[in-house]
């Protein structure tokens, strides 16, 4: 086995606990808001999102390949999906503007994270 499919290799055995962390604790953080001055502001949805790109970014950059960071896209919004199709009351994730951005945006990471982690699977210009 040659040193870039080792990494490869390795990063997927990471990637599935990454991504099922990533998004249970995205789950937990995107309905995060703050009351300032009378006026709710979310910050949780846009803290689960970068929580999910910077794990996505570390793993495709410490494997040095694309496929990583698409298994943790893949298995994070998997996971994502089965935790906002529970029955009535039992759903973690509303299908409100939360619910909706983080659901949608996780996908939406993933690909901008895959277009980000090209360059770490070319060899350096000379």
């Amino acid at each position: 086995m040659n040193k870039g499919a080792t990494g490869t290799a390795r990063g997927i055995a990471v990637a599935v606990p990454v991504a099922l962390f990533a998004a249970f604790a995205g789950t937990a953080l995107h309905r995060q808001a703050l009351l300032i001055a009378g006026v709710e502001v979310s910050w949780g949805t846009a803290a689960a999102l970068l929580l999910l790109a910077s794990l996505q970014l570390l793993l495709g950059a410490w494997s040095r390949s694309l496929i990583p960071t698409a298994v943790v896209g893949i298995v994070c919004y998997a996971a994502v999906g089965v935790l906002s199709t529970g029955g009535t009351g039992k759903q973690l994730i509303v299908a409100d503007v939360p619910g909706n951005v983080w659901v949608y945006g996780s996908a939406g990471i993933t690909f901008v994270m895959l277009l980000w982690c090209r360059r770490y699977g070319r060899p350096p210009r000379a």
